[in-house]
């Protein structure tokens, strides 16, 4: 069997085209990481090609709006001496001190939590990811918000279920406490792409395209997020025998 390939362009994406076998039909799938292909017989021409990638224009943004969704099989942590937790990529260890403070704290790469909160910790570990996240949120924020032309009226860090972020309709921008967790280059994806919905609400050729000029390299981001995602703890407590 003969099969070549070529490219074709969709509103700034690039999308691989397999030639090749007797099905006249195209077929045109989506990986896991959000990359798309095209398969078609040899002989179709460019043009009938291009124009089927039309017609899928918008199964491809309503398939590549779900892809944006946290998706992820459960992941347990128990609060114990040396338990790791990521933080901007970097995992740190547990470490259940004896002093007299009343919050989670990162200091000397680990992760101190008071005795008198070990139980129950977990919601402690969590409102640090928040406080910490916003922290670290709030001045790149800005900087996003100015690539972008937008003007967000607040960052929160929140429990958000199975999204990485959202914008509202009032300006707000959500980020879960749960993306704190990936390196640097990824929550600024996760932030950026929602403070581009402050512009563009849907997931159409508008929104990519803003979001592509902003940042140039996030169709890469968005494949790792993809691939790195799912896991990453979201609060799951490990069960005692």
């Amino acid at each position: 069997m003969n099969v070549t390939a070529m490219t074709l362009r969709l509103d700034g994406m690039t999308i691989p085209v397999e030639t090749g076998g007797t099905s006249r039909k195209a077929k045109l799938t989506i990986d896991r990481d959000g990359s798309l292909q095209l398969k078609a017989a040899p002989d179709v021409e460019q043009a009938e090609l291009e124009h089927f990638l039309a017609s899928k224009r918008d199964w491809i943004y309503r398939k590549l709006a779900e892809k944006e969704s946290l998706h992820y099989e459960p992941v347990t942590k128990e609060l114990v001496d040396g338990e790791g937790f990521l933080y901007l990529g970097r995992s740190y260890q547990l470490r259940i001190v004896d002093i007299d403070d009343r919050r989670v704290r990162l200091q000397r790469g680990k992760l101190n939590l008071p005795r008198a909160l070990a139980d129950p910790g977990y919601k402690h570990v969590i409102a640090w990811y928040r406080t910490a996240g916003l922290t670290w949120l709030k001045p790149r924020a800005k900087d996003w918000a100015k690539r972008l032309r937008v003007d967000p009226q607040m960052i929160e860090v929140a429990d958000l279920g199975n999204k990485w972020g959202s914008a509202l309709p009032d300006g707000r921008v959500r980020i879960h406490w749960a993306t704190m967790q990936l390196r640097p280059a990824l929550v600024e994806y996760v932030l950026a792409h929602e403070l581009a919905h402050l512009r563009e609400a849907h997931h159409g050729p508008t929104f990519w395209q803003l979001l592509t000029r902003a940042m140039t390299d996030c169709d890469q981001r968005k494949a790792e997020l993809a691939n790195t995602g799912a896991a990453l703890w979201h609060g799951d407590q490990a069960q005692l025998s």
